[in-house]
């Protein structure tokens, strides 16, 4: 992207219909270089506490190697990769004081101030790629149903209420490596959005409606519009809700000079 720009994000994270909170999200803006920004949602599994320290540790770890990454030294994809693995290995260290053995699915992406995007995602925690609400690119989940549509056995929307859609084909945790799956978009561009989100919010939304309401809303008023939509469509069965929106929008002539981080 050579025209300059800034970022406008926004989080969002509820309970849902569930006795306790499992999901994690985080949203950093790079401490040294402006228009540097990591995105992370990641789903406990594993009873009350052994989720939770699921999702806390990829947390932990998302920020710790985010504040020794160098943008434009430093392997974009080697730092993703390093997250995955290494928040693996630190959930397989908790489980012998879980209640439960803890899992963790994670979705990071992460923007670089010259306009590239990487991300890495493992499990069914997803991230969507929109430009001027339509859809470009999206993971697929490391799931069942999503190996079944794979083969032509379901579609996405059979796979929805299929009674074996929770369960998952790789995430961190795992006595296996986790999948790490990446992807890169090279450059964004102005009108373009990012998003990561947990089941509980992508279960109940079409990208045709997701992208929609992410061209029409501000990232802040768009996750309170998916988290409230998600919850009134579960109709008391939801799961936990997390979200991060990213959208890359032009700077005004008059404002321009390194990209930043602002909440909308």
């Amino acid at each position: 992207m050579t025209q300059p720009f800034r970022i406008v994000a926004a989080t969002g994270i509820h309970r849902g219909d569930r006795e306790y909170q499992q999901d994690q999200v985080l949203l950093l803006a790079h401490e040294r270089v402006h228009g540097c920004v990591l995105g992370v949602v990641a789903d406990g599994m594993g009873g009350r506490s052994g989720g939770r320290k699921a999702s806390d540790q990829v947390m932990l770890t998302a920020r710790q190697l985010f504040e020794r990454y160098t943008p434009g030294s430093d392997d974009p994809q080697g730092l993703l990769t390093h997250l995955a693995r290494e928040a693996h290995m630190v959930i397989r260290l908790t489980a012998i004081s879980a209640e439960q053995e803890p899992h963790s699915t994670l979705a990071a992406f992460l923007v670089n101030p010259r306009g590239d995007c990487h991300w890495v995602h493992s499990g069914d925690s997803r991230i969507y790629h929109f430009r001027q609400g339509q859809l470009v690119h999206r993971t697929k989940d490391h799931s069942y149903v999503q190996a079944l549509i794979d083969r032509g056995s379901l579609n996405e929307e059979q796979a929805l209420t299929h009674p074996q859609s929770n369960i998952l084909l790789g995430c961190l945790g795992t006595e296996a490596d986790p999948p790490a799956s990446l992807h890169r978009i090279t450059p964004l561009q102005p009108g373009d959005v990012l998003l990561a989100c947990s089941d509980g919010v992508w279960h109940y939304f079409s990208p045709e409606e997701l992208g929609t309401v992410l061209q029409r809303l501000s990232p802040r008023e768009a996750s309170e519009f998916l988290i409230d939509k998600a919850r009134a469509r579960a109709r008391g069965n939801g799961d936990n809700l997390s979200l991060a929106v990213v959208r890359i929008e032009p700077m005004a002539q008059q404002d321009r000079a390194p990209a930043l981080l602002a909440s909308a």
